[in-house]
């Protein structure tokens, strides 16, 4: 066993000599892993929640750009990619006997070593829990205006976009304050039956309400063919398949001993959640795409762009409000599964130096700050939807290669075996991929430009 693993990556409050009444372990102290009584249901709707949400919108925008044959064959093989990583993932949550890796960061310090491991880690996964959520209401607080314009038609829209943003924080940061990520199934439930709803009503529309619709206005043709549009459209494919930075930590919520190893119980929920999300990702992909072919912009960018283009032409006001609330619901119900993560570093810091739990008030407000610190992130940075693929390309890592790279560290299987070989391959394509993509994302905006709205929302 290599000298990184025979530490134990659990944190530990109290100082290193024995001071300040000796080493005090804090598992139980913080939000993910102070409940461990979750079971299969409450895993595979935290899984639908944290991995079906509104980027699949994004999908039959990268179809426009890859056509129908292409479209098809990467979401499959990145569906597949992502699948396998979990496995991974999974399976290393106990991979060394008496610890459980509870939280990603934890995993890669132990793979990595402390200094690599949170160089490598540490940005992609708090990108994914606090970059997350100022998406999150930019993308909800745009959608909040937008049903108001439904409602108020040619009228005055009686809110601003930054007072949009704020009523959507406030309700995220409400909803923020359940004690730990077990509690929150009750939200991840709501989230799950909300993202169904919008995605099912956007894919059945074209095919119910207008069945004979004239094809002939619609092509699929791909006319940009450059580096940049393709790998901008494999980066929006690549960003639908989210919430391998949390697998970890809804594994952490359930119980474990040596007969019932908790892998057993979390593949089971993967296996259910993901065929579910295959079940609503891929007929949206292609019911919107044949519906509306290269109507659909394949730049990428704001949601509430492609919401309002897949609902003109089929929806009365009724089915456009009700879809635009679905919507705001499931941003909303994602919100605090999301911020878990950055929470529970945030009670890791108090409990380490304090050496004892937050108490009510000190959780609530730390939730609070945080709450707002993404609130002033997405009011001054609301442009970030369109850097999505440039900024995702980097946390893209901790879902296509992290995973194979820390199997090997820590399983340390046979050099030049087939499990060798396989992750050494794939992870190598990850970081290839993100390396790609990002330098299709910068030579898209150095040919595109940006329009910097620093806090102008």
């Amino acid at each position: 066993m290599s000298p990184t693993l025979s530490k134990n990556p659990q944190p530990l409050s109290g100082d290193e000599d024995g001071g300040g009444g000796g080493r005090i372990p804090v598992e139980e102290w913080l939000p993910i892993t102070e409940s461990r009584k979750g079971n299969i249901y409450t895993a595979t709707l935290h899984l639908l929640c944290s991995g079906f949400g509104f980027q699949v919108l994004l999908l039959p925008a990268a179809f426009s750009a890859l056509g129908w044959v292409w479209g098809m064959i990467i979401l499959t093989v990145g569906f597949a990619w992502k699948l396998y990583t979990i496995w991974l993932l999974v399976h290393l949550h106990e991979a060394v006997h008496g610890i459980r890796f509870s939280r990603y960061l934890r995993l890669a310090i132990a793979s990595f070593g402390v200094k690599l491991g949170k160089l490598l880690g540490i940005f992609p996964v708090m990108y994914l829990s606090g970059g997350a959520c100022s998406i999150l209401v930019i993308t909800g607080g745009k959608t909040i205006k937008q049903l108001l314009h439904i409602l108020y038609e040619d009228e005055t829209v009686p809110l601003t976009t930054v007072q949009c943003f704020i009523i959507f924080s406030c309700l995220a940061v409400v909803m923020s304050q359940f004690p730990n990520l077990n509690s929150l199934f009750g939200l991840s439930l709501i989230g799950c039956v909300m993202a169904v709803a919008y995605s099912t009503a956007i894919w059945m529309l074209p095919l119910t309400c207008d069945p004979q619709r004239n094809q002939n206005s619609v092509s699929y043709a791909t006319t940009d063919t450059s580096f940049a549009n393709i790998f901008n459209a494999i980066g929006l494919i690549a960003l639908a398949f989210r919430g391998n930075n949390l697998v970890l930590e809804i594994q952490g919520t359930l119980p474990s001993d040596s007969k019932n190893p908790s892998s057993k119980t979390m593949w089971r929920a993967v296996v259910i959640s993901h065929v579910l999300i295959a079940i609503f990702m891929f007929p949206l992909s292609i019911v919107v795409y044949w519906a509306y072919g290269d109507k659909i912009p394949a730049t990428g960018g704001p949601i509430g762009s492609y919401l309002k283009l897949y609902e003109q032409d089929y929806l009365s006001k009724r089915v456009a409000c009700f879809i635009h609330l679905a919507f705001i619901f499931n941003c909303l119900c994602s919100y605090p599964i999301n911020l878990m993560p950055a929470c529970d570093n945030a009670e890791m810091v108090y409990t380490t130096k304090r050496q004892k739990p937050c108490s009510f008030f000190v959780r609530m407000m730390l939730r609070v700050f945080l709450g707002l610190v993404c609130f002033f992130v997405a009011v001054g940075f609301s442009f970030l939807p369109y850097l999505a693929v440039l900024i995702g390309a980097v946390a893209l890592l901790v879902t296509f290669a992290y995973p194979c790279f820390m199997w090997i560290s820590i399983k340390q299987p046979q050099r030049k075996s087939p499990m060798w070989f396989l992750n050494v391959l794939v992870g190598s394509l990850g970081a290839s991929l993100s390396v790609l993509l990002i330098v299709a994302s910068a030579l898209r905006l150095a040919d595109k430009g940006l329009h910097a709205n620093f806090f102008k929302p």
